[in-house]
């Protein structure tokens, strides 16, 4: 295993590891309230290659159009294949159907190839031959013009050519230089890209046991929880308990509540109502004796002489007749007691009723106390059972392989970065070496266009159109042997620049399509993970390799991708075939022991419900006949006047007649009894209408309650029966069901914690996302972006610049004869020529 992921992380020389927390690679069989701490990685997570990656896209596209063919996957497989073999048969025709196949897919870099070499052989025996003619004065080498018609557009076309011509070598000789330096910038980030790499990689190491541990804390925090709700019992399952009875139990007692506090309120009613019947009679008696002594004064004061003369006599006589108003309400008198009512309410609040409903509703809140008294001796050997748990889940993480796998790539992680940082000098020095070359090569590039550059200068400004081929300019001149100059250097060296190129285009166009582009479209993985490829005996290699199951699935491509998940190590190497957590961490194992301390978990209640003694005193209550009173005869009665005539008004008026008398006894004789009338009504009628409205006041009250009291009796009775049927039938279910829920959240704790558990250890612990990332890096990072496009640019640009130097020598060579001074010239003896 550590074999793997050392050749992994050797592979992965500057590796470039990301940053970030623990996303898992799958998604968490639930929503967890347990997360592993983030690990934080310092290296960042992408590289960019900034404005100079247009460059580099130019050149891939050059490639895509020299090789457009799609990855030779399985051509490659045969090419390992057969390289596996110790001795090659090149005789057999599928030898040479492979051959052909290489062939045909580097068809475009073996053309270009050709060339490249045609260039390196042909532009030395083209220069020297060139030269030897230059030498026999052909070639232009004879320093005599020949004058022409179109010479002077001849001359323009020459300039304008060279000069396009030199600023695209410059545009390649740019890219050179630009793909020069970024090798050297490169390469010095190397070194810092590795410690940080491996500083990720000594993370991994190092959060790995601290992410144990924090697993094994989260036990106690479950097994806190789970104490707490142990600890709880009384309102965890007992509340359960209640609030499953609450619904049947607690409206049937608010019912006889209600009816006990309706009972005492008849009381009252009656007792009120029987001590107001009692005053009004007294009362009505005293009311009527007033009248009457009132009446026999009147009378004997009415015999007066002065009322037999008139105009006294008609008021005498009006009084006279006004007498038979004044008498009391004998209805008053005749209301019918309620003693016998009161008698029947005071034998029903014989039975404490109230104090029943009292004790109802007590022996519901009892329940949570109840359920804890009766749950002490469980509750303590369940605590015993998760204490022990703990040890064991401790001896299972003690066992996992990954640490023995992360203690063994740790020797792999410390050599290699020996290994790195004894050969990072080395390969500096190599790059140094590089840089240098690659500044001569800009640099004699640079040198053949400056002479092109000064020639066409010199040239184009000390061309005089004036001047004859023979009476040229100096200035003139020397731009022509400028052109010259940049024509000999041209031949000198760019046979030797193609070869420099054609190794380097052959190396790093074959790098970027069989290697770099086939990584990042992870074609390669799929050739590795070929059956039989890479070991004849194995059918995977990797499962091969980890657990000596080679038939087992364990790819490449499905290990890279997991590890790039940031997934744990467990699962992305399938280390449950040589230790399955699944089988250590079994939940029903684990919570079979608590299950059958939860078992033993029982509860016996006593709910109390009014008993014979309240229902007794219910039914007598609705029997009483506080429904079948005769209430209408009470209410008519209120709304009367105990007198047959407003006192008051009587005596107003009687006083009025009395004044309109002349004065002497018979006025104020009248005077005195509408007085006493007055007196009356103050001392006598009022008392007896407050009477009568407190009478009003109990008889509504009395309606009130015994309005329906039949049927509410037997509404009651009948909710008490339900619920009594209720408790005797359901309570033993009631009590299962919320032990049996109360069970399963104290065991869902565990199975939660376990779960997770599994889920961490396969998922997140040990995530292999930096080793992935050091893979990346290495081949995408360094070995791609770091040394191929860069090289793969700087062939490109003096490739470029070195194929444009022939065109550019013929122009030269073309146009230095319009530019130097020559040695005879053509003569015309007809002045139009």
């Amino acid at each position: 295993m550590a074999l793997v992921l050392g050749s992994l992380l050797l592979l992965g020389l500057c590796g470039n590891s990301f940053s970030g927390g623990q996303p898992s690679s799958t998604d968490a069989p639930k929503v967890w309230n347990y997360e592993l701490p983030a690990t934080n990685y310092e290296t960042q997570d992408s590289y960019t290659a900034g404005p100079i990656g247009i460059l580099f896209e130019l050149v891939h596209i050059f490639l895509y159009v020299v090789q457009p063919h799609d990855f030779p996957e399985d051509t490659l497989r045969k090419v390992i294949q057969n390289a596996r073999e110790s001795k090659i048969d090149y005789d057999k025709p599928e030898t040479l159907i492979l051959g052909l196949k290489i062939i045909y897919y580097e068809a475009g870099i073996i053309l270009c190839s050709v060339l490249g070499l045609l260039f390196i052989i042909l532009m030395p025996l083209v220069g020297y031959f060139f030269c030897m003619c230059r030498c026999c004065n052909k070639c232009g080498g004879e320093m005599h013009q020949r004058q022409k018609e179109n010479g002077l557009f001849l001359r323009k076309c020459f300039a304008i050519s060279l000069l396009v011509i030199c600023i695209i070598i410059s545009i390649g000789i740019f890219c050179g230089f630009v793909a020069n330096h970024q090798v050297r910038s490169r390469i010095k980030r190397s070194r810092k890209l590795a410690d940080s790499n491996f500083k990720d990689l000594r993370t991994l190491l190092n959060e790995t046991p601290e992410q144990i541990k924090y697993i094994l804390a989260q036990y106690n925090t479950t097994k806190d929880k789970a104490f707490s709700d142990l600890n709880s019992i009384n309102s965890v399952l007992g509340g359960g308990i209640l609030d499953r009875l609450r619904p049947n139990i607690i409206p049937v007692l608010d019912e006889i509540k209600s009816m006990a506090t309706a009972i005492k309120e008849t009381k009252e009613a009656l007792e009120n109502m029987n001590s107001t019947l009692k005053s009004l009679h007294q009362q009505s008696t005293q009311l009527s004796s007033s009248l009457t002594s009132v009446k026999t004064s009147l009378r004997a004061s009415l015999n007066d002489p002065l009322c037999s003369v008139r105009p006294s006599s008609e008021t005498c006589n009006s009084i006279r007749l006004s007498l038979s108003q004044l008498n009391s309400n004998p209805e008053l008198r005749q209301l019918p007691p309620v003693d016998a009512e009161l008698d029947k309410v005071n034998n029903v609040l014989r039975t404490d009723l109230d104090g029943l409903v009292q004790q109802g509703y007590q022996s519901l809140n009892d329940i949570p106390d109840r359920v804890q008294s009766q749950t002490k001796t469980v509750i303590a050997g369940i605590k015993r059972v998760l204490n022990s748990i703990g040890s064991n889940i401790d001896n299972v993480t003690q066992h996992l392989p990954i640490q023995d796998i992360l203690s063994e790539f740790s020797v792999y992680v410390n050599n290699t970065e020996s290994y790195i940082h004894r050969n990072l000098p080395t390969l500096e020095e190599y790059d140094s070496y590089w840089w240098l070359g690659g500044l001569v090569i800009c640099s004699l590039l640079t040198l053949i266009v400056i002479f092109y550059y000064l020639g066409l200068l010199c040239g184009v400004c000390g061309y005089d159109r004036h001047a004859t081929p023979t009476t040229r300019g100096c200035v003139s001149n020397t731009g022509g042997v400028f052109l010259m100059v940049g024509v000999g250097l041209s031949f000198l060296f760019c046979w030797i620049l193609m070869i420099i190129v054609v190794l380097t285009f052959v190396f790093g166009a074959n790098v970027e399509k069989l290697i770099c582009e086939p990584y990042t479209s992870k074609e390669l993985f799929r050739v590795l993970d070929t059956p039989y490829l890479l070991n004849e005996d194995w059918e995977y290699y990797l499962s091969g390799k980890l657990f000596n199951k080679s038939e087992m699935k364990l790819t490449f491509q499905q290990v890279y991708s997991d590890c790039k998940k940031n997934r744990g190590t467990y699962g992305t190497l399938h280390l449950e075939n040589s230790f399955d957590i699944s089988d250590y961490l079994n939940i029903n194992e684990h919570t079979a022991s608590i299950s059958s301390e939860l078992e033993s978990l029982k509860v016996n209640l006593n709910i109390f419900l009014l008993g014979a003694a309240g229902r007794k005193s219910l039914q007598d209550f609705a029997a009483c006949g506080i429904d079948r009173m005769n209430y209408d005869t009470y209410l008519a009665q209120t709304g009367k006047s105990p007198a047959g005539v407003n006192l008051l008004s009587f005596a107003y008026d009687l006083e009025a007649k009395a004044n309109s008398l002349p004065p002497g006894n018979l006025r104020n004789s009248l005077k005195r009894d509408a007085q006493t009338i007055k007196t009356i009504h103050q001392q006598r009628v009022l008392p007896i209408e407050q009477s009568l409205s407190t009478l009003y006041q109990s008889v509504k009250i009395l309606q009130r309650t015994g309005n329906g009291l039949l049927e509410r009796v037997n509404r009651i009775l009948a909710s008490l029966d339900f619920a009594q049927n209720f408790i005797t039938n359901n309570i033993s279910s009631v009590i299962i069901e919320e032990t049996k829920k109360y069970r399963k959240t104290i065991i869902g704790y565990f199975e939660h914690y376990l779960q997770w558990i599994e889920f961490s250890i396969s998922e997140k612990v040990a995530s292999c996302k930096p080793v992935a990332t050091a893979l990346d890096t290495a081949v995408d990072v360094f070995l791609c972006s770091y040394i191929i496009d860069p090289l793969n640019l700087f062939w490109f640009g003096i490739g470029k610049a070195t194929v444009f130097l022939l065109p550019a020598l013929i122009f030269a060579v073309k146009l230095a004869k319009y530019y130097r001074r020559m040695d005879s010239e053509d003569v015309y003896d007809d002045p139009s020529h």
